[in-house]
């Protein structure tokens, strides 16, 4: 319900509701509201102000010398896609695994970890260990490079469970000279870095991709689904930012 888009849906609902019910003047007021919310986010890119600032934070390709290992934040995989088709599919956030081979190329000693694949309570994690491992070794990655976490079901998990599959395996430390290397859009990497330095990871260098950003006077136009699905996206980052830091779950 935190989406923007549930919040139109809700007003023109309970607009005609209200209309049915004879209260034509609250009627007017929520359906004229909605319709009007409805032309502005058509017209006007309001995902993009909110966005920008996020996806500033962290500057694109560090400069990267010794690194400890990679890790690639989930999101970008489909699973039931995946096992529905046995093809690989990815999403719009798909350059998160691009980004991580890449790494993995250009460091080929250096471990690739993918961590997630529980957002929903049940059922997702084997798939998605499973289609992050096809993934990497259709990229080109050695099997016996390849770590993955897969019960992290959202970023404050990805950063505590990575850190304790690292430590049961013996691996380089998060506190390691060399750095570990972040991948995740480029949107979510403030409340990432946030989350695993709550975790208690140091040396952390952020790999941002996936940028959604864009000119806002070049995109004013109308283009409701692209605009909705962006505004959603950001107001939930928002406010992921936000629970985060109330809880302790970021710092």
């Amino acid at each position: 319900m935190i989406r923007p888009e549930s919040w139109l849906a809700g007003t023109f609902l309970i607009g005609t509701l209200a209309l049915w019910a004879g209260r034509l003047r609250t009627a007017k007021v929520l359906l004229t509201t909605a319709l009007l919310a409805l032309i502005t986010i058509g017209i006007f890119p309001l995902g993009l102000i909110l966005i920008a600032p996020l996806e500033a934070r962290h500057p694109p390709s560090p400069a990267l010398q010794e690194i400890a290992g990679i890790i690639v934040l989930g999101g970008g995989e489909e699973a039931d896609r995946w096992a529905a088709s046995g093809e690989i599919a990815l999403n719009e956030a798909g350059e998160r695994f691009l980004a991580g081979i890449a790494l993995a190329h250009r460091f080929p000693d250096a471990p690739l970890l993918f961590t997630g694949g529980a957002p929903r309570l049940i059922g997702a994690g084997p798939a998605t260990r499973s289609l992050a491992e096809t993934i990497f070794q259709a990229g080109g990655i050695a099997p016996e490079r390849i770590l993955i976490e897969d019960r992290a079901r959202n970023t404050a998990e990805n950063a505590s469970l990575t850190l304790e599959l690292l430590e049961s395996l013996d691996s380089a430390t998060p506190n390691s000279d060399a750095p570990w290397i972040l991948v995740t859009s480029a949107f979510h990497m403030p409340r990432a870095m946030a989350s695993f330095e709550a975790a208690g990871w140091t040396t952390l260098t952020p790999w941002p991709t996936d940028f959604r950003g864009g000119v806002f006077r070049a995109r004013i136009g109308w283009h409701l689904a692209r605009n909705l699905d962006e505004l959603n996206l950001a107001t939930k980052e928002w406010l992921g930012i936000l629970a985060y830091r109330l809880t302790g779950r970021a710092l």
